[in-house]
Order: structure tokens, then sequence, then C-alpha cells
């Protein structure tokens, strides 16, 4: 059993839990404690993309108690590009972060690195009771940290967001239950062989307790109508914590596509099917609201809250295609999606500190400091994030388009699609004419600090390089496709006391 597969829990748990105990300790060993634990967090998530790249799953048993009985980890492709993605995202910000934001209030490493953890347990855990556990730890360091620096604005969001998520992990506990009393089990393999086979009596229970689970999910990916608490929290925090939330709704689209795909997907009538069927309405309406989002935002923070819900609104119509293709385009989609949201979440910070007034809010014109610097850069994030070439979001859109040609969905998709790029293309324009067209630059403009600035390029050009490797990339992620919607390979892993045949499992 190889105890690898546990560090990306395991390490960010331990040193948050050092940080809190030598809290008293200089503030650059916090730092350096972070550092270090983030860094090597990048490189489990290389390892863990080269281990899933042969197709073979990983399973990490606490205990040495072997499945179902005992707390089991499971790395797939899927779960290797999320860990991969949280990890250089997480470095990302902790690095943006070490410009001051984190001595703005108490605590902030050691929050970050729990939030770490509770990201990389949902992405690695097989069974759904601990995917709630993961959740919980994700979502009370995240009500710290979008608390942390304090504030009415972040007080009032932290408040509905603590509302709305508590719900959900009460509807959560509802399903689970539910699921338990039928079935005996939470893992998740063995709870998908014991749905397929359940009665037709249980059938009405389970399709409940599958839209119960849709429910819970859509809040955590902030899918219409229970996005509404989105905007408010994600433009309220701080810059970094905003960017690393930008993972935080694919939480939610990664749940979706485990459970609905493995634990409710097998069987001649799938249980998926009762709440597989709403996510193309309900994508189709997120987009439409993220799209009036988008028009009538009123800083660069609430338009980016925007973005990020009409790129889930983008992902769901994807995934509900349901094919290896479709499925390829929205995992590749997803990367592009969350990195570039971090991006423009961290842009607006460095444009509102070079602003005499009105920080990022699009109300006020004035000058700019180093404004060909910053204009230069908010152009090329703005081509990266409409989805046009040479970057990422080309690539991305070209290939959900494709594959949805032989879908009867794919005439909407083509239009939905097409059209949010459009309106992205405008809403960008108008802020940049705004800022950088017809103001001038500042008569003393404030110092630009060199670090915050070079990392936020260097983001850019990583959705660059996306694209210009798209073709390995694509192959990795059509392996991926045709790996979630093949969940016998993933059954037989966990469960090879059983045996199961693939054939027996697979749809």
């Amino acid at each position: 059993m190889n105890h690898a597969l546990i560090l990306p829990i395991l390490l960010p748990l331990l040193t948050g839990a050092g940080q809190l105990l030598f809290y008293r300790a200089p503030f650059a060993l916090q730092r350096l404690l972070g550092f270090a634990s983030t860094a090597w967090l990048v490189l489990m998530g290389i390892w863990a993309l080269s281990t899933a790249g042969s197709g073979d799953y990983l399973i990490y048993q606490a205990g040495d108690w072997p499945a179902p009985f005992g707390i089991v980890l499971v790395l797939d492709r899927l779960a290797a590009i999320m860990l991969a993605l949280t990890a250089i995202l997480g470095f990302c910000c902790l690095l943006y972060a070490s410009s001051g934001t984190d001595q703005r209030g108490a605590h902030f490493h050691a929050l970050f690195q729990f939030q770490l953890a509770g990201l990389n347990g949902a992405f690695l855990t097989g069974d759904l009771f601990n995917l709630f556990v993961f959740f919980e730890i994700l979502l009370i360091a995240s009500y710290a940290l979008l608390l942390h620096g304090g504030g009415r604005a972040r007080s009032r969001a932290g408040l509905h967001y603590v509302i709305i998520n508590l719900v959900g992990s009460a509807l959560f506990l509802i399903a689970l239950g539910t699921l338990y009393g039928l079935s005996g089990t939470l893992n998740m393999a063995d709870l998908a062989l014991r749905v397929a086979e359940a009665p037709p009596e249980d059938a009405p229970l389970l399709a409940a307790a599958s839209l119960i689970l849709l429910v819970v999910f859509g809040i955590k990916a902030a899918i219409l109508p229970l996005l509404f608490w989105l905007p408010r929290a994600y433009s309220a925090a701080s810059a970094p914590v905003a960017a690393l939330f930008a993972i935080m709704t694919k939480v939610g689209i990664y749940a979706i596509l485990r459970i609905f795909l493995l634990v409710f997907g097998l069987g001649e009538t799938p249980v998926s099917e009762t709440a597989w069927g709403w996510l193309w309405p309900l994508a189709l309406l997120t987009l439409a609201l993220g799209g009036i989002g988008v028009l009538g935002s009123d800083s660069l923070r609430t338009l980016t809250a925007y973005l990020v819900i009409l790129s889930v609104g983008t992902l769901l119509a994807t995934i509900s295609l349901g094919t290896a293709a479709s499925l390829g385009a929205a995992l590749f989609y997803l990367i592009h999606s969350t990195l570039m949201a971090a991006v423009f979440f961290l842009l607006a910070d460095l444009l509102g500190q070079q602003r005499e007034t009105g920080y990022d809010r699009f109300s006020a014109t004035g000058p700019i400091g180093h404004r060909w610097i910053m204009g230069t850069l908010f152009f090329v994030a703005a081509i990266a994030m409409a989805g046009l070439p040479p970057f990422a979001g080309f690539v991305s859109k070209a290939w959900i388009l494709q594959a949805s040609l032989e879908s009867a969905q794919g005439l909407w998709l083509w239009g939905v699609v097409l059209a949010s790029a459009l309106l992205v293309i405008i809403a960008a324009s108008r802020t940049g004419s705004s800022w950088f067209w017809r103001p001038g630059d500042m008569a003393k403009p404030y110092p630009l600090e060199r670090g915050p600035l070079t990392l936020v390029s260097i983001m850019v050009g990583l959705n660059g390089l996306l694209a210009i490797f798209g073709d390995p990339v694509m192959g990795y992620l059509e392996l991926t496709a045709e790996q979630l919607l093949a969940p016998g390979g993933y059954i037989a892993a966990v469960l090879p006391e059983a045996g199961i045949s693939l054939e027996e499992v697979s749809p």
C-alpha cells in the first residue's frame, strides 16, 4: 500500500496545526511553513498526474481496513487533475497573499492549509460520509478566510455564506441517512452495486436522495437558483482568498461527476437519469443569469464572480451531453476557467491599488497609475478570459462546440456558448475603455509591486501554455472522460474481494 496517497491531506493538516500551535513564532516562519507545504503539494499533484496517467487506480486503505468497512482513498485521473489544479492555484494565491494580505488578520496561513486539506480530501475520498466530512473542513476554513481582515461587507456576506452552506450540510446528512438506510453502506463503490441491485420499491427513495444530493452539490457549484450567495461572498473576500475560492464551485462540479456517474450510474435504468435530466435546463438558466450579472456588475470583483457563474453554467451544459468528448471538453474548460477567474480576482486588486478612488468600481473613471502596464495586462487577461485565440479558452470552447455537433442539444449549446463569450467581450471592453482609454496617468502613481504583477502575468502565461500543449492535455482528458463513463474499473479496484468483472458493472 502506497502511503504517499494520504500526504495531500495529512501534510496541510499537520502544517496548519503546527502554525496554530506556534502562532507566536515569527511571521516569516509561518510563511515559510505554508510555502513549503504548498510547494510539496504541487510536487504531489505532478506525481498524481503521472501515477494516474497509466489508467490504474491507486487505493489507500486507512488502518489497512478493507473497503467497504474502512476509510478508503482512491486516485484516478479525475482526482489527479483536481489535486494538481488545487495545488498550483493554492501556491499562486499564497504567493500573492505574502505581499501583505496575510497580515491583515489572525491565522491566515493555518486556515489556508486547512482549506487545502479539505479540498484534497474531497477529491480523494471513496466514501460519501467522508466527502461530507471534508466538505465541512473546507467550508469551516472558508468561513474564516472570507472574514479575514474584517469589515462590514465581509461580515454581511459571510453570514449569508454560512447560512446557505449550513442548510446544504443538513440536506447532505438527510441524503446520506436515506442512502445508508436503504443500502447499509456509504462506500461509493459498494453503494454503486447496491443501488444498481435495489428492488423497485426503493426506487422513489433513491431518486429522492439523488435529487437532494443534486441540491447540495448545486449549492457548492452555484447553480440557479442556489447561486445568489456567490457574487456577494466572492466580491467581499480579499483578493487571494477569492482567487482560491475559484476552485470551490468546481468541487460541486466534481461531486456531481463522481456521484452521478459512479454511485447512481449503473443498472438498466440508472437512478441518475432523474437528476441528470435537470442539468441541461439548470445550466441554461445559470448561464442566462450569469450573463445578466456580467453586464450589470458595478465592480471588477463582482463581474469576476458572475464570470464564475457563467463558467459553471457552461460546464453543466457540456457535462449534461453525457459523451466522452463532451466530458473531456468540459474538463479542459474547467482548468481554463478556474485559472482565469483567479487571475481576474488578483488583477482587480492590482488595479484597485493604482486608483485614487473607487478601488475596482466601474463608476470611478479617474486617472490610474502605471496605465500602460496595467492596461496591457488587463487586455491580455481579458482576451484569455473571453476565449479568444491564442489562449486556452479558445481551445476549450472550440472543443466544446465540436463535441456537441452530434447531440440534439448541440444547436442550443452553440448559441449559449457564443453568446456568453460575446457578453464577456462586451463587459471587458467597457471596463478597459473606461479605465485605460480616456483617463490619463496619475501625476504621482502609487508604487507598483513587482512581485504580485509578475505572478499574475505568469498565471496568464500558464493559460497560454495550456493552449500550446493542448494536444497532450486533450489526450489525458479524453482518457479521463472514458474512465468516468466506465465506473467498473473504479468498483473492481476498490472491491477486489468481491470478484466483480468489469463487464458486470460497466453500463
